[in-house]
């Protein structure tokens, strides 16, 4: 039961990935992007508004920081992955994000003096490579030649911006519960994104959009990161965190089911490296010191 938690967070947050793909035509990316975050924010409100009253003493001195965690988590990267989503495949976005883990690896070697072990060196360069076969759809000269897709490196941008936030979640160590940074969070991103969403094109609520606007509300900005929550309290950050990993292969598979998504070689070869090469980061934690030694 205790891996329900982390598989029910991965499997909504693959669909969500999907959602993204399925609102090209029907809603323009302004409109989703900010009416999950304002639905959110109605449906929290009742629950969240009179606890973080209450612990407003110490909300206060950290709202610079719930700001700029709320910019980068919940306003970048959802609405840059609603626009990637019109320039790529929702199976390359999936691999894509997969890069996470290794992302904030990165930055916590750089930013919070973690030991750079041999695993992170190796499985950064073999990670890469898989990105790079995704993106080049195989073809490496092709990539020289034209340069990368803009989807799919909108959505490098948006997960490197995640990884920024995660990073500064560790380094900050904010001591708030956690659904009430969520709630702030969301209050953030609904008053960042509203000039936004005010300045662009709409076609607004449809009986065509609405189901993707509340999966993306209910389940993606609510019962998920609810239930990833929970399984880090039940299994530990490391041990969640692996969950992770499964993310670019259901993603893969929702979109063959759902969008008939074809699978290439590269897309196999390519989240196969990936894949591997943030296991290796995370499982081989030699310090890299220590191999040059044994050399």
């Amino acid at each position: 039961m205790q891996y329900a938690y982390p598989l029910l967070a991965i499997f909504i947050w693959a669909g969500n990935t999907v959602i993204n793909k399925l609102a090209v035509g029907a809603i323009f990316p302004s409109e989703i992007g900010f009416y999950r975050w304002l639905l959110a924010g109605l449906l929290f409100t009742p629950f969240m508004l009179k606890p973080v009253m209450a612990n407003w003493s110490v909300i206060r001195p950290n709202l610079g920081k719930i700001f700029v965690l709320g910019v980068l988590g919940m306003a970048i990267y959802q609405s840059l992955a609603y626009y990637a989503a019109a320039r790529t495949s929702a199976t390359n976005m999936g691999i894509i994000l997969s890069l996470m883990p290794l992302m904030v690896l990165a930055m916590s070697i750089i930013s919070l003096g973690q030991r750079l072990t041999a695993g992170a060196l190796v499985g950064a360069v073999v990670s890469f490579a898989g990105v790079l076969v995704v993106v080049s759809s195989g073809s490496l000269g092709a990539l020289l030649d034209h340069g990368l897709n803009l989807g799919d490196a909108m959505m490098l941008f948006a997960t490197l911006a995640y990884a920024i936030y995660s990073t500064l979640l560790k380094k900050w160590q904010l001591r708030l519960p956690p659904l009430q940074m969520l709630y702030m969070q969301i209050l953030v991103a609904i008053v960042v994104l509203f000039p936004l969403y005010l300045a662009s094109p709409k076609v607004g609520p449809t009986v065509h959009n609405m189901g993707l606007v509340l999966y993306a509300c209910v389940l993606a900005s609510m019962i998920a990161p609810l239930a990833w929550m929970k399984a880090v309290a039940t299994l530990g950050p490391s041990r969640t965190t692996l969950f992770f990993n499964l993310l670019p292969l259901i993603t893969a598979l929702i979109a063959a089911v759902v969008l008939k998504e074809q699978l290439h070689a590269y897309h196999l070869i390519g989240g196969a490296l990936t894949l591997g090469g943030v296991i290796l980061s995370e499982r081989w934690t030699t310090p890299l010191r220590a191999v040059k030694a044994a050399c």
